[in-house]
């Protein structure tokens, strides 16, 4: 019987793409060496992930310029990435980094951010929104909004031809870039040209998914996502509401939309579902599910292949969709 669980639970597990699976195990081994972790503060807790992630944002595509700035009404900062010189205006992909709303900031990010820029020629803009429980839904969404807002009005001083926006996010910053745009519709101004969602968090609803790839052996597992939830979510009242579970929101008239899916991610299923309402809605939707990817594949970059090779799809879809 012994043999066998565990035969089921080493063909269970065979489904991770070997590059990945590199990925996940150094991962793992980093925060083991902060064997302190599980009873850290939070603001330990986030250094602790800004180092073990360090390494990830090594290398990849130099940028012209980098320009930090605090805008809008909110005062958030910004960091501005263009890769190339020159006064012509690119358009823009708004950023907004995973984490559950709780962990990691633009600069655990920013080498996924710069790939976007080189391999699409366009200008990223990166939103270092404010992080949960110290606050709570819907101050990112409307920091969100109002750095979109602040482009329009200013973007060309810096280079930006605000009539090409594009939002995007990976996890938590793929819900704020949904709900982003059913803000911004709601309140009767124009949404973007596109929107990039990467293994995106649309509803707390359990599905199989969660079921299925929940554990340590997959990068995100389903009490974390519940953690991250209540760290959002000022009460269950806000459970019902669209802006923070967009999946069960009117989506007419939203932006095209490009969904890279992670195969071996508890958000599987949801990001499914997200597709085929978008599509149900009118939506021009391109999703590719991602065979042997887990939650957060896209880190990844330097050492997979499959990784590289979602960066290009969705590069090559933003080119087409924003004229770069």
């Amino acid at each position: 019987m012994e043999r066998n669980e565990q035969s089921s639970t080493a063909a269970r597990h065979d489904d991770v793409d070997p590059e990945v699976r590199t990925f996940l195990q150094r991962m793992n081994a980093g925060y083991a060496a902060f064997p302190g972790l599980a009873q850290a503060s939070l603001p330990e807790a986030r250094r602790i992930a800004e180092t073990v992630r360090a390494q990830w944002v090594q290398g990849g595509p130099a940028m012209a310029t980098t320009t930090e700035l605090r805008v809008g009404a909110t005062h958030t900062r910004i960091r501005i990435l263009r890769p190339q010189h020159g006064d012509a205006s690119l358009p823009a992909l708004v950023y907004l980094h995973g984490g559950g709303w709780t962990m990691f900031s633009i600069d655990t990010h920013d080498r996924l951010m710069r790939e976007y820029a080189g391999r699409a020629g366009v200008a990223v803009v990166a939103v270092d929104y404010s992080l949960s429980p110290e606050v709570k839904f819907p101050r990112a969404l409307e920091e969100t909004t109002d750095v979109i807002q602040w482009l329009r009005a200013h973007g060309a001083e810096h280079g930006i031809d605000a009539a090409r926006l594009a939002v995007g996010g990976d996890s938590a910053g793929a819900n704020l870039s949904v709900a982003s745009q059913l803000r911004l519709r709601e309140s009767g101004q124009p949404v973007v040209s596109a929107m990039l969602l990467n293994y995106g968090a649309y509803s707390d609803r359990p599905t199989p998914s969660c079921t299925r790839y929940d554990g340590p052996d997959y990068m995100l597992e389903v009490e974390e996502m519940h953690r991250f939830w209540l760290n959002y979510l000022r009460d269950d009242r806000d459970r019902g509401d669209p802006l923070a579970m967009p999946l069960h929101a009117d989506l007419h008239g939203l932006p095209p939309a490009f969904l890279a899916v992670a195969e071996c991610d508890i958000l599987a299923d949801g990001n499914q579902a997200m597709a085929q309402a978008l599509r149900d809605a009118g939506c021009t939707v391109q999703a590719h599910t991602y065979a042997g990817a887990t939650h957060s594949f896209l880190e990844a970059m330097s050492i997979s292949t499959l990784a590289n090779r979602a960066l290009d799809d969705a590069s090559a879809w933003l080119k087409e969709r924003l004229g770069a």
